[in-house]
């Protein structure tokens, strides 16, 4: 199967509230795709969707070639979802989360499963102190480290970045190439514009309910003419194609 993710004409409402409008979406394998938009574009509403905690009201969506209403076990078991905040328990230490979801998921040898994802996120120093004592960036990583227990082929990163500071952000970046280094699918949504330019392959952007343009970063500059500054040409960054595609004025 060439798309580890694919959506048609996705719809959800809240009541009188239509969030998503009819989303289209696929996602190759072993890629990163940015789901970009401004709060309440429908992001974290399609990332719900896609991890069958939420059910659409029209429209059809597969994860790793299982239908997400029809077959939502089997999308269960193909997918790890990192939400907007570390999903962690701080009275443990990081080995003991590790291994808690490792028994969870009847991971054979928990203990090793731990010592080896703490030694890839390098956490090993401090797999052995409470997560109440970790920095927002080490949490994250815990997070992460968790998520990939069992070995998942796709990946969810609801807004993985929010919250930490620069050191932490490149951090947690350096983790997610490495993931679609090593053959994960990942779907990510940010509202960092520079995050999509760094690590994403492909980038969509929603806005009010529907994917108004995608693309790889190359062919959405393409949609914008180059700036000249002093006779030297720009191409317009992300940021620009961003606002402009969705229609709101550059602030100066």
């Amino acid at each position: 199967m060439e798309h580890a993710i694919e959506v048609r004409a996705l719809r959800k409402s809240y009541g009188k509230l239509e969030v998503l409008k009819g989303v289209d979406l696929e996602v190759e394998r072993g890629s990163i795709v940015a789901l970009l938009g401004s709060n309440g574009a429908g992001k974290t509403t399609v990332v719900r969707i896609l991890g069958t905690l939420l059910k659409p009201d029209a429209g059809t969506a597969s994860v790793n070639g299982f239908d997400v209403v029809a077959e939502p076990a089997r999308v269960r078991a193909s997918i790890s979802l990192t939400g907007q905040f570390a999903a962690v328990d701080e009275i443990l230490t990081g080995r003991e989360n590790l291994v808690l979801i490792a028994k969870l998921r009847r991971v054979p040898k928990p203990q090793a499963v731990a010592v080896g994802l703490l030694a890839r996120f390098g956490l090993t120093d401090a797999g052995g102190r409470p997560v109440s004592t970790y920095s927002g960036g080490m949490r994250r990583r815990l997070d992460i480290a968790m998520s990939l227990i069992g070995d998942p082929p796709v990946i969810f990163l609801d807004e993985p970045t929010t919250g930490l500071d620069p050191e932490a952000r490149l951090d947690v970046w350096k983790v997610i190439q490495e993931l679609a280094g090593g053959g994960t699918t990942v779907l990510l949504t940010t509202q960092y514009l520079d995050e999509a330019e760094k690590l994403a392959d492909r980038i969509a952007i929603l806005h009010e309910g529907t994917i108004i343009v995608s693309g790889t970063l190359a062919e959405l500059r393409g949609l914008l003419p180059p700036a000249k500054v002093e006779y030297v040409e720009r191409q317009p960054t992300l940021e620009e194609i961003f606002l402009a595609t969705v229609g709101r004025k550059e602030s100066r």
